[in-house]
């Protein structure tokens, strides 16, 4: 079965950084786009990043774009999401998310983070 396990979140002060991790398995993570999203408390899930299949294509959302950047290791199976200079704003539940076509979408437990000073 799908699965996707997140870790790498933390508490950080504001300007910090961390590196947060997706590793992924039953289905071909090769073949298929990556998402990570967030949601706050009190607050509505939100697309943070998307990369491509190859990892040449990557979107961000206006707010995190030049302090955020996602990659992929396909031969790990695993999708990244690097945060520098975090933001109190960017305190959240942060979790991967995959479409697997007729087989649907698929969420991990999520990692928070927590910004504070």
């Amino acid at each position: 079965q799908v699965q996707l396990v997140e870790s790498g979140g933390g508490l950080v002060q504001p300007g910090g950084s961390l590196r947060l991790s997706c590793a992924a398995s039953g289905f071909t993570f090769s073949s298929y786009v990556m998402n990570w999203y967030r949601q706050a408390p009190g607050k509505e899930r939100e697309l943070v990043a998307t990369i491509g299949t190859t990892g040449g294509i990557t979107n961000y959302r206006d707010s995190v774009k030049g302090r955020f950047t996602i990659s992929r290791d396909n031969a790990k199976n695993t999708v990244y999401l690097q945060m520098n200079s975090l933001k109190l704003e960017d305190t959240a539940l942060y979790c991967c998310h995959v479409y697997v076509g007729s087989r649907g979408n698929y969420w991990g437990q999520g990692t928070q983070v927590t910004v504070s000073s």
